[in-house]
């Protein structure tokens, strides 16, 4: 939050109050065009009051050409003021894109519920309403009391019948507004979460249509739809009535009006031409509320969207630009870290602790469900819901900067995610492909001459998602991918579950090398295969540290337990932690 004066804003508020003097000078155009709408006005009075009666020629000539200019003028306001909005609207998509960018993903990694897409859809509505008729109208609101005035300046009774239909106008926009907002937006979120929910499942549709599942959640889906749709239906009923309502509002103002007039010119208290003129005086005054109530929904839905995307903006905040550190060296500690999850009762990770010196590599070990792959979350930061610590180079991660941090670290996921794109972009990280880097991360993950049999070798698209490539080909770009560059911190989660012998031995190599060049290594795997490459081991049980230290300390102390557990007066111990036997 930004303090100004004795007023706390938001980021949004504040970029928003950034565009003032946009919005100062729409107020001038909205100005200049709303005090020439009274030329029409006066335009009738003189052709009826006085071009009519004096049969003069050259005096309609010059009234209309004063008019017609007059009309110029009001046009290029009208046009100018648009303009001026438009651009703004641009602007501000400009200087909140990245922002909301930034923080979309934050949030999606936090799992708050937010998404790249539902973000800019919010910004993106925002935008439109800050430019359209609702905005407009906001605009040549002030000017209803100018043409209130002219009214009553014709005739009171005419005044009074236009404050009369004016109220009714506010009155219904009032009522809009108490009993609209609520039905319109648990509606677009019973609708926000029955297109994520079929999302989520068109993601699997091959699982779902390979074994006859798409009839089975069709249901799930058509529940959620229809509270939906009868959601949507009770709000746009509302909002239709409230229309209706303003329609006969001013249907009846305009009849009425005339009628009024048309009473007074019979009772000689108002000329042919001031009937006319206040006839179109009338509806000028009631126009902007008129638009207000008709531009209601939209004023609602980008209200709704201002607040998810401040909630957002204001949950994770920008980092600090000057906030810069030399680059680290690796030294990872873990203080008592707990990892939980939501809609589980107990935590993933219980306290688990450990340090580990720059250049080392660590197998972590254990059993399915040991939170093998939430501490591998955890050492990259990007794991919800955790207390304790994680410190690289005795620095909270979560207190660096991800762009700056991001290139010291490499990742290699469970479920390998690549992205469409070719080959070389995926392993550069689809940043600026430095292609002695890109190779030689291909080298280092022995992807090299697999890629160069390729058509047209790293500049080979791989489609959506990588789908082009087997699941061992992934597994192997997405290894190239996490030591792309000069890595100090690498984290390899299952990352031999693809592989062949082959893979499997280019993996061990490449482990070596990253060893070599002083980066600290975690490989979680279930294989124990490949410990010849591990300096430590840290063996997890339910969530808990169960061994840790340097290997041959931790595979003496599992093999001695191993031969007491044969012992049969002995207990079988629970070390052992449902682990392969370790190798000799």
């Amino acid at each position: 939050m930004k303090k100004t004066g004795f007023f706390h804003r938001s980021e949004l508020t504040e970029a928003l109050w950034a565009f003032r003097r946009e919005f100062i000078v729409v107020g001038i155009f909205s100005m200049v065009a709303n005090v020439l709408m009274l030329a029409p006005t006066m335009y009738m009075l003189q052709i009826f009051d006085r071009v009519m009666m004096s049969r003069s020629d050259l005096t309609l000539i010059a009234m209309s050409l004063i008019t017609l200019f007059f009309f110029v003028v009001m046009a290029f306001s009208e046009w100018m003021r648009s303009r001026v909005l438009v651009q703004a609207g641009l602007r501000l998509d400009g200087v909140l894109g990245a922002r909301v960018f930034n923080a979309s993903f934050e949030a999606r990694l936090t799992q708050s519920g937010a998404s790249v897409a539902r973000a800019f859809g919010d910004l993106i509505q925002i935008r439109q309403f800050v430019t359209g008729n609702g905005t407009l109208a906001f605009f040549d609101l002030p000017w209803a009391p100018i043409y209130l005035a002219v009214l009553f300046f014709l005739h009171p009774v005419l005044g009074y019948a236009a404050l009369v239909f004016a109220v009714l106008q506010g009155a219904l926009a009032w009522f809009g507004h108490r009993h609209t907002v609520a039905p319109a937006e648990e509606a677009s979120k019973a609708a926000s979460e029955s297109g994520a929910y079929l999302q989520s499942k068109l993601r699997n549709a091959e699982v779902l249509e390979s074994m006859g599942m798409v009839h089975n959640l069709r249901p799930h889906w058509q529940a959620r739809h229809d509270k939906a749709l009868e959601m949507n239906g009770r709000a746009q009923a509302l909002i239709h009535r409230i229309t209706a309502w303003s329609k006969f509002i001013r249907y009846s103002q305009q009849s009425l009006a005339l009628g009024l007039g048309a009473l007074l010119v019979i009772d000689g208290q108002l000329s042919p031409g001031g009937m006319i003129a206040a006839n179109v005086l009338m509806g000028k005054a009631l126009a902007p509320i008129d638009t207000l109530v008709g531009t209601w929904r939209s004023f609602i839905g980008a209200r709704s969207a201002f607040e998810r995307l401040e909630t957002l903006l204001q949950l994770h905040p920008e980092r600090d630009p000057s906030l810069s550190r030399v680059a680290p060296q690796g030294a990872v500690t873990v203080r008592d870290l707990v990892a939980s999850a939501p809609g589980r009762a107990q935590p993933i990770l219980k306290g688990v602790s450990t340090a580990v010196p720059a250049g080392t590599v660590t197998v972590v070990l254990g059993p399915s469900g040991s939170g093998k792959s939430t501490l591998a979350r955890c050492l990259m930061g990007i794991w919800p819901g955790v207390s304790g610590e994680v410190l690289l180079d005795g620095l909270p991660i979560d207190g660096w900067d991800r762009m700056e941090l991001g290139p010291h670290l490499g990742y290699l996921p469970q479920d390998i995610e690549l992205f469409e794109g070719s080959i070389a972009e995926n392993i550069a990280r689809f940043g600026e492909v430095d292609a002695e880097k890109v190779i030689a991360a291909a080298r280092s993950a022995g992807l090299h001459e697999m890629i160069l049999r390729f058509p047209k070798g790293y500049d080979t698209p791989i489609g959506e998602a990588g789908n082009l490539l087997s699941g061992g080909q992934r597994q192997r770009v997405g290894l190239a991918r996490a030591v792309y560059g000069d890595p100090v911190l690498v984290v390899l989660d299952e990352p031999n579950a693809n592989l062949d012998d082959v893979g499997e031995a280019a993996l061990v190599s490449t482990v070596q090398q990253l060893k070599a060049r002083g980066c600290t290594v975690f490989l979680i795997t279930h294989r124990p295969g490949i410990l010849g490459v591990a300096d430590r081991l840290l063996i997890l049980q339910d969530g808990m540290v169960q061994a840790d230290g340097p290997r041959d300390a931790v595979l003496n102390a599992l093999r001695a337990a191993q031969s007491a557990a044969q012992s049969p007066p002995s207990p079988p111990p629970a070390a052992a932690g449902g682990l392969q036997p370790i190798p000799a």
